[in-house]
């Protein structure tokens, strides 16, 4: 008879070890989005400006256009940072996760972003918040392996809904942490970054005590340097082709959808004034709409169309609701395209069920590590091009001054990236198909 202890958890009891694990998680992550462009201005602007102006955290709606467009370029410099950390940790972390298991290396992020938050909370100058976000992109880099634990307990033809709960989770942490982080930067910019803190530090001693680990010992494939460097994460793709192609379709959805948390908070605050509590607003509710697509619509359209239309589907909807946040002349036009954009998050979830197929359980580490290295590539470039369009957009002096700009290029490449999809899934089946 096999030891309780050491089998693998499974259904519903490992969904919600892993749901609470990313949804405190995400919860952090996105307290510090509304606030981060503000504490960098602050950063930036020094000690002479007023108590109050810094008080109420609202400085890119009260400065020049000149110093907006160098906040928006720091700005994504951080993000670019941010972005190198996790291109090269990501496969080390999902290589070091099938050799040692997922539960240590999960609560070692955990316990690293929580002191990582609480060293930016402290920093006192763009440097030392420079340093903050360097240890926050290599401790932030073990996305993948939640995404790895749900694939060890789940069954392929029931990863669709298992990932839906991640993305739920996901959503759920979109909706708390930057309503709070909104709120709480009304109180100044760092406040926010201590509560991320605790929450990141709570979030390790709950999985200390309830997280089992899911990968079993006679499963685990042993740890290589080669596999475990960005690029040589990447030989995974090219040793199953039909991987390739749904990579890349992953690759371009992130490089667009790093457009979001680059320039929402720059693009809010300077074409609508607002400030950080409506800001952190709007970000809870596309969260609320993302979790209500996952919970109610993810499944009923998997089941209807399948994987492949859904992702497809879903990426055309991403276009269109970038196109309306480009175009919005007002907050109540680019409030409308939230659902749109919402709709967006069925293409992800069909994606990475359609590749999860192709690898086996002790790849499904080294597999997450090559999409986490892909995303890695995806937000180490895509901070640099959507910053910089918007700086330059902004700027005093062009011919066309067009904020909206960011997000009209992301509605482009989300566009090319659905025909794209359509074209390298041509062959694709779902599990029902070929058991027939």
């Amino acid at each position: 008879m096999s030891d309780p202890a050491r089998t693998p958890p499974k259904g519903r009891a490992a969904l919600t070890f892993i749901f609470i694990t990313v949804l405190l998680d995400i919860m952090a992550l996105g307290m510090v989005t509304p606030v981060l462009p503000s504490l960098v201005t602050e950063l930036l602007a020094g000690s002479h400006l007023s108590a109050k102006l810094l008080h109420h955290a609202d400085l890119l709606s009260r400065l020049p256009g000149q110093t907006v467009s160098m906040a928006a370029v720091i700005y994504g410099l951080f993000n670019t940072v941010f972005a190198l950390m996790q291109f090269f940790f990501s496969p080390v972390i999902g290589s070091l996760s099938d050799r040692f298991g997922r539960r240590p290396l999960i609560l070692a992020s955990n316990i690293g972003l929580g002191l990582n938050y609480a060293l930016m909370a402290w920093a006192p100058t763009l440097q030392w918040l420079f340093v903050g976000r360097v240890i926050s992109g290599i401790t932030g880099a073990s996305f993948g392996t939640a995404s790895a634990y749900i694939a060890d307990t789940t069954e392929p033809d029931k990863r669709a809904a298992a990932f839906g709960v991640i993305a739920a989770a996901f959503g759920a942490g979109f909706v708390l942490g930057p309503a709070l982080g909104g709120m709480l930067g009304e109180y100044g910019a760092r406040v926010p970054f201590v509560l991320a803190a605790c929450l990141s530090l709570a979030n390790a001693a709950y999985g200390f005590w309830v997280l089992p680990e899911s990968l079993p010992r006679h499963l685990r494939s042993g740890f290589s340097w080669k596999r475990a460097n960005p690029i040589g994460a990447l030989i995974l793709l090219r040793r199953h082709p039909e991987l390739t192609g749904l990579a890349s379709v992953a690759f371009l959805s992130n490089l667009a959808q790093v457009g979001i948390p680059s320039t929402l908070v720059l693009y809010a605050l300077h074409r609508y004034g607002w400030r950080t509590g409506r800001v952190g607003l709007t970000l809870a509710v596309t969260g609320i709409a993302l979790i209500l697509v996952q919970v109610f619509a993810l499944g009923r359209i998997v089941q209807a169309i399948g994987n492949r239309w859904t992702l497809v589907v879903g990426l055309m909807f991403g276009a269109c609701g970038m196109l309306i946040a480009g175009i919005a002349p007002n907050q109540w036009v680019f409030w409308a395209g939230i659902p749109v954009i919402a709709l967006w998050g069925i293409s992800g979830v069909a994606n990475q069920t359609i590749m999860t197929r192709h690898v086996e359980a002790a790849e499904q580490g080294q597999l997450q590590g090559a999409n986490s290295s892909l995303t890695g590539i995806s937000e180490l470039i895509g901070p640099s091009i959507f910053t910089l369009t918007f700086a330059y957009f902004v700027t005093p002096g062009h011919s066309i001054t067009e904020a909206g700009a960011p997000f009209l290029l992301a509605a482009a490449i989300l566009a090319g990236s659905a025909v794209w999809a359509w074209h390298v899934t041509r062959g694709e089946r779902e599990p029902e198909d070929e058991a027939e």
